[in-house]
């Protein structure tokens, strides 16, 4: 501890540290929570302000909004490195000891007590409220195998320190705060306000140091009284969040998000072109606002992640079975969404037995949306005359893009089609072939082309 004092280290609580680091990363513009999409002028500026509070911090909002995900990188705003005092359970500061054993080392060792480092990552604990936590699991219990070692009951290091305490000096999150028993929400009073724990009724004057942050859904915190009163009162900011309010946020979020895991595989990363990944922003949007499906638990971000990743990997499957290079996603693909998320959306009980239908139903005219917003105004008339001309093309799951092209044959207007889509077709066959499956969805959705869905394969034109 003496070289930590001649190094010039001064001790900050947890608050403190995190508000100090907060401002400095206001000051210079940088990034203060990473990878945190949609919530940059509505929940960050809140929670910025309850850190600068130096408020402990719960989160209300449906499943899949980002609580988790927000709460973690709070652990972003610690010092990378915090000294502590060696072999402590509960990663006492040196300047402030606060167990018995590192209070007694302090005053027996003075400058001589050895010290640690923490890494920030390792500050950060969380628990999932379960009806099956006990106390014992979040402040601690009594330890019999200390008690068989041979110290008293009323000897305070028989206690066996729980999740909180062990998170001394840093962050904790309890994810699901209402699904606690009362009795396990009374115990986290102390903690909250008078920053101590009791066990057993062991009067442990321990004063932690760390910041409290939980999540909850809105409807168990407020309404169905699962949640204490006094609880509510001691947390110092609630904190709404929401769905991505805009379609270029969701757009965003399920580029970063859909992260496939394709490294090494020999048909390489799957190609999903902006326009698919378009149309599974707007049906994700269009399931959230759907009056059948049940708006009190909501529709997760997780649904557009798991669509996208489905799409590419039914891209993936069609190169494997057919030797396809470069496998690139397209309109035929998105059939495969239906079955993938169904399990993910919650019905009004009047709606059972008629989710795939109501699935499908938005997924078209999430395609039909998407085909508006990026080819309308666009000369489609060459392609309607390829039909009249030359009969239907026979398209499905398991037709290579240059198959595809090859049925289909020369285009007038593919150029500008393609264009308007963002891509370059002459260099990827499979793009070129997502862009005309769009536009031949999108003339049959609007009436202007007609189409057949059999077992395995589409059938465009009459």
């Amino acid at each position: 501890m003496g070289g930590l004092r001649a190094s010039g280290h001064v001790y900050r609580t947890v608050r403190a540290e995190l508000r100090d680091n907060l401002l400095g990363r206001l000051a210079a513009g940088e990034s203060r929570f990473p990878g945190i999409v949609g919530f940059d002028d509505t929940v960050l500026p809140q929670v910025e302000r309850a850190l600068l509070a130096g408020h402990d911090i719960v989160f209300l909002g449906e499943r899949g909004q980002g609580k988790t995900r927000l709460i973690r990188t709070l652990v972003g705003l610690l010092d990378e490195w915090s000294p502590v005092i060696a072999d402590c359970e509960i990663s006492d500061h040196p300047y402030a000891p606060a167990c018995g054993r590192c209070r007694a080392l302090h005053a027996e060792l003075g400058d001589d007590l050895p010290v640690g480092w923490r890494h920030r990552d390792d500050r950060f604990g969380e628990k999932l409220a379960t009806p099956d936590t006990s106390v014992g699991d979040l402040i601690g219990d009594v330890d019999p195998v200390k008690v068989a070692e041979g110290r008293t009951l009323g000897d305070p290091e028989t206690v066996h320190y729980g999740l909180i305490p062990r998170c001394n000096r840093g962050i904790f999150s309890v994810n699901e705060l209402p699904d606690l028993a009362e009795r396990i929400q009374v115990a986290l009073l102390n903690v909250l306000e008078e920053r101590d724990i009791q066990v057993r009724g062991y009067l442990l004057r321990l004063p932690l140091d760390l910041l409290l942050v939980a999540s909850a859904n809105p409807e168990d915190y407020t309404n169905r009284g699962r949640i204490i009163t006094p609880l509510k009162d001691r947390f110092g900011a609630e904190v709404r969040t929401h769905y991505p309010l805009r379609l270029d946020d969701e757009l965003r979020l399920i580029r970063q998000e859909a992260v496939l895991a394709w490294e090494g595989s020999p048909l390489g990363a799957p190609v999903l072109p902006d326009h698919l990944v378009e149309v599974v922003a707007r049906f994700t949007r269009l399931v959230r606002d759907a009056p059948q499906v049940d708006q009190r638990s909501g529709v997760s971000a997780r649904l557009a992640v798991a669509a996208a990743e489905t799409v590419a990997a039914s891209a993936v499957r069609r190169a494997a079975l057919t030797g396809e290079e470069v496998p690139t996603a397209r309109v035929v693909d998105l059939g495969s969404i239906v079955p993938a998320v169904r399990g993910k959306v919650e019905f009004e009980a009047l709606e059972e037995g008629r989710e795939d239908e109501i699935l499908t139903h938005l997924l078209r005219r999430a395609v039909a949306e998407t085909f508006r917003a990026r080819l309308a105004g666009t000369d489609l008339a060459g392609l309607q005359k390829r039909f009249d001309g030359e009969g239907p093309v026979e398209t499905g799951d398991l037709v290579p893009a240059a198959e595809l092209l090859r049925r289909i044959g020369p285009v007038p207007g593919l150029a500008g089609m393609l264009t308007r889509l963002g891509v370059d077709g002459a260099e990827s066959p499979g793009l070129a072939a997502a862009a005309l499956e769009l536009a031949m969805e999108g003339l049959h959705l609007n009436r202007r082309l007609a189409k057949e869905e059999l077992p395995g394969r589409t059938v465009y034109g009459n």
